[in-house]
């Protein structure tokens, strides 16, 4: 088995980001609140937003259209 590491911070591979964005992770951002890639010295940045690419999100499919992102966040409010 050839693990393909992402970030090497971390010891994140490709296989990791991917579980990560087929739960449901869109963003950089979200893989790194999943596990911590991307928030180190940054250079998997780009890599990870390569994985992610333009694939189906919700979250991302509603900001594309202009409708609220995080409602959940706005109702409790």
């Amino acid at each position: 088995m050839t693990r393909v590491y992402i970030c090497s911070c971390f010891g994140i591979t490709e296989q990791q980001v991917k579980q990560h964005a087929d739960s449901g992770a869109c963003t950089p951002r979200q893989i790194a609140s999943a596990c911590k890639a991307g928030t180190d010295c940054g250079s998997c940045v780009r890599r990870i937003q390569a994985l992610l690419g333009r694939g189906a999100c919700p979250r991302r499919d509603l900001a594309d259209r202009s409708e609220q992102v995080l409602s959940e966040l706005e109702d409790a409010a």
